[in-house]
């Protein structure tokens, strides 16, 4: 052991690998750019927390989080809601999201990972072919293993070779941009429903919620095209005309993020390199949420490294940290985005017509904590599709609907497909048709 390894940023993925590989005998060092104690949002975060176990991570203190209400999802027109009946076992956990970070970078420490602040990462440091090191405004620092949890926008992975064939930057439908704040309460009047989710509200593509608190009002505004503040007041006067519990008082938040939602890289390792959760685009392709996933795939990346006796860090020897994520967690992630890209092509009225027509049901929107782990998406979508033909009706909105099937069907196949061994020309031919599937 010995082998020295940087994590490059404070994601939720590098820092329980970091805690892992510190616990085994590896020498790790984390570099961020935010200063000790600044880390995360001003609002809560909703997450598996089962992934935690995964991680080798105990659970936080009973007093830091509460369990997920379930959510009520609603069309445009609002006419119809379909309630989320997740089981008991299966909820997802509430917490703020500075006490996630808090109780993660306890427990790497605890492991003896080492964290340098105020530490901006630049670009990878780079010998011929292999990632040795990363550049920061402090410096150049070098290790054997560059763990890449920078982020979307990883200026470790924007910065690689072109050659290495490591996708780059996102497009603008591969990412969601939100804002979100807590307001005070406006009226008391009960609520139906205490978590709605809106889907093409004002009919533009996008996604708001309004999750009703004790103290305060959850809002939360995402459309895959920018907006300003402008645009937040006009449509939260508009959220307020059906959910008067909105106050006119922002108490908390009031922040823009960027979340990736597309499909996984195709490539998410090289010599030297191995990216991780946003990093490697490992969220929930239509929603955004990615803790979970970052936590579990932690462990995969842990086991791989392990079990390399020669801790050579190789394209080669981090393969099995790929294959082992994509049959485990890709191979539903995957197809989640593949019919993802059908949203762009809805209007409102088609959305309005699925609720209504009974083509989405609550069943089609229950999922519990740990439904990534379950690799169905393409025959759910066929189930809608039936639904869809039984229904009748919208034909223009069912012609819209054969051609995503197919393609989910195609990045189902794909995913299957994926090399179980290490070869360069494998890995190229494979990375080429999973990349065409979503094309």
């Amino acid at each position: 052991m010995g082998k020295k390894i940087i994590v490059a940023g404070l994601g939720h993925g590098g820092i329980a690998a970091a805690a892992q590989l510190s616990k085994a005998g590896y020498d790790v060092t984390v570099y961020e750019k935010k200063s000790e104690g600044t880390l995360g949002y001003d609002w809560t975060d909703i997450f598996a927390p089962g992934a935690l176990g995964v991680a080798g991570i105990p659970m936080p203190d009973e007093s830091l989080y509460e369990y997920k209400e379930n959510m009520t999802f609603f069309g445009p027109s609002e006419t119809v809601g379909l309630k989320q009946h997740v089981p008991q076992d299966q909820l997802e956990i509430k917490m703020e999201r500075r006490d996630i970070y808090n109780h993660l970078i306890s427990h790497a420490v605890d492991c003896g990972v080492k964290i340098e602040y105020d530490t901006e990462v630049i670009a990878p440091a780079l010998l011929g072919n292999r990632v040795v090191g990363i550049k920061t405004d402090k410096g150049d620092f070098y290790a054997d293993l560059v763990i890449d949890a920078c982020g979307m926008l990883s200026p470790v992975r924007m910065n690689l070779p072109d050659h290495l064939g490591i996708e780059k930057a996102p497009s603008r439908l591969e990412y969601i941009t939100i804002y979100r704040a807590f307001y005070n309460i406006g009226s008391d009047e009960e609520v139906e429903a205490k978590f709605k989710v809106m889907l093409y509200k004002d009919g533009i593509l996008g996604m708001s919620w309004v999750a009703s608190e004790d103290d305060h009002t959850d809002v939360l505004i995402g459309r895959f095209a920018d907006f300003d503040m402008d645009e937040v007041n006009r449509f939260t006067d508009l959220l307020r005309q059906t959910n008067p519990r909105i106050g006119t008082d922002k108490v908390r938040g009031g922040q823009f993020v960027n979340i990736p939602v597309r499909q996984p890289l195709s490539l998410m390792v090289a010599d030297g390199y191995a990216a991780i959760g946003d990093s490697a685009f490992m969220t929930v392709p239509l929603i955004g949420s990615g803790i979970a996933n970052s936590l579990r795939a932690s462990r995969i990346l842990f086991d791989a490294i392990i079990s390399d006796p020669t801790d050579s860090f190789s394209a080669e020897t981090l393969w099995k940290y790929q294959y082992n994520f994509y049959k485990l967690l890709g191979s539903s992630l995957a197809p989640l985005a593949a019919a993802k890209l059908i949203l762009p092509k809805l209007t409102a009225e088609d959305v309005d017509y699925a609720f209504e027509s009974g083509m989405v049901t609550s069943d089609d929107i229950t999922f519990g904590a740990d439904f990534i782990g379950l690799s169905s998406m393409n025959v759910k979508f066929q189930d809608i599709i039936n639904k869809a033909k039984l229904a009748g009706g919208n034909k223009e909105f069912l012609r819209k609907l054969p051609s995503t099937g197919a393609r989910v069907s195609a990045v189902t196949g794909a995913c299957a497909a994926i090399p179980r061994r290490y070869s360069a020309d494998k890995i190229r031919s494979w990375k080429r048709i999973y990349e065409m599937s979503f094309k």
